[in-house]
């Protein structure tokens, strides 16, 4: 149906276009590359016949595939982001193309002994046999998201080429900084006009999800006293040891590191100090909305029994809202998930129901009155120099796009 080489084509294609983005700039979009992409996009959808193909002054790239029916059904959407993860470089990106996996090590660079090992990664044998794109070792992929791009592309190229194929109307989008969390701060949900949409964002075959973490950020401010060590006692505050005794008075075993499935955490992501001024940064994750709700309390608890042992105000934890489980949102609505859900049946794909330990575009947009599960699209180890995709993940994602919009017609 796809064309394997075509779609691999397209994807290293966009991952050689670096778009890593940047939380620390509050911009739309925070980086100017992710411009490059944005007008390749532009284009190429242009060029496969999409309508109505709109790059707007934040960079949310919208077209429309029209309906071929001559009678209503619901306007769907699919949803990608542009943009890759400031946790890893996004620059030069040399993919890799692995024929026929054989289901031992693969070495993404030899001069640097960079491997990756089924050993360590075991979910790479349940690709045997298959092509898997990998990176040289030195840079991120990109598969998240330029793996949903490409599907996304491929479906509207392909339902156009193929008009037999029954749709209504189709409504896409590209969203910049995803990654730093803002991906859909500007989007225009009355102007995509969808009634409901998916975004391609999962990771390994078969993830349907709408569920994700409730989420927070938390920045810890900790003021100490500098004085000469030789003449510190009782004068002298060590900002960085209370710093020590806050991490130490949260749970030590609700780490992402050791959690899984439903169970939340408190994840301390940076650490910045010295004897007057120490700032710790925590995100704080739960899908239950009440435990959420108690991380934050108890974040606020620690700090204050700090500064009452301290005889002092030295501790000052701020907390902001980030995002919230989309389920309730979802949940009302529930044939949209039915419908991918049927649609992997139909092609002998196993539906991998399960809940996001993350978030996606598509948990704000749910709250924004857009509701958007998330489907699979097809990478593993994202946000690192181990990131993979098999091809054939990528077809079965662009056949699901193409299942959906058939299904909604039959619906």
């Amino acid at each position: 149906m796809i064309n394997k080489q075509y779609i691999t084509n397209r994807f290293i294609k966009y991952i050689t276009i670096d778009t890593e983005s940047d939380p620390n700039n509050p911009a739309f979009p925070s980086t100017e590359k992710q411009w490059d992409l944005a007008k390749v996009l532009v284009e190429e959808l242009k060029e496969i016949g999409m309508q109505d193909v709109d790059l707007d002054d934040n960079c949310y790239i919208m077209a429309t595939l029209p309906s071929n029916l001559n009678y209503e059904v619901p306007t769907i959407g699919f949803i990608a982001h542009i943009d890759t993860s400031p946790d890893f470089t996004g620059a030069n990106v040399n993919p890799q193309i692995v024929e026929n996996y054989n289901g031992k090590d693969i070495v993404l660079n030899a001069d640097q002994n960079i491997i990756l090992s089924p050993d360590y990664f075991d979910d790479l044998l349940q690709y045997k046999g298959q092509t898997i794109i990998t990176t040289d070792g030195t840079t991120l992929l990109g598969a998240d998201d330029k793996a949903g791009i490409t599907e996304i592309v491929s479906a509207m190229e392909y339902l156009i080429q193929n008009p037999e194929i029954k749709h209504g109307k189709i409504r896409i989008c590209f969203t910049p900084d995803e990654e730093v969390g803002k991906g859909a701060h500007l989007f225009d949900v009355d102007k995509f006009g969808a009634e409901w949409a998916y975004t391609m964002d999962g990771s390994q075959i078969g993830e349907l999800e709408y569920e994700n973490f409730n989420a927070a950020g938390a920045k810890v401010t900790i003021t100490g006293k500098i004085v000469h060590p030789g003449y510190a006692k009782g004068k002298m505050i060590n900002s960085m040891l209370i710093a020590n005794q806050f991490i130490a008075a949260l749970p030590l075993s609700e780490v992402p590191e050791k959690t899984e499935g439903y169970e939340g955490f408190f994840h301390l992501h940076d650490l910045n100090g010295n004897v007057e001024e120490t700032v710790l940064e925590y995100i704080i994750r739960d899908h239950d909305l009440d435990l959420f709700e108690g991380r934050k309390k108890l974040m606020l608890k620690v700090a204050e029994d700090l500064n009452k042992n301290h005889g002092q105000e030295l501790v000052k934890v701020e907390i902001k809202d980030q995002y919230f489980n989309m389920k309730e949102k979802i949940t009302p609505v529930m044939h949209i998930v039915d419908i991918a859900e049927e649609v992997m049946k139909d092609l002998k794909i196993k539906p991998l129901i399960k809940a996001i330990r993350g978030g996606t575009d598509g948990s704000q947009l749910s709250y924004k009155g857009l509701p958007c599960p998330n489907i699979f699209a097809g990478g593993h180890n994202f946000h690192g120099r181990f990131e993979y995709v098999p091809v054939e993940s990528m077809i079965k994602a662009t056949e699901v796009i193409v299942g959906i919009a058939k299904k909604v017609t039959e619906k």
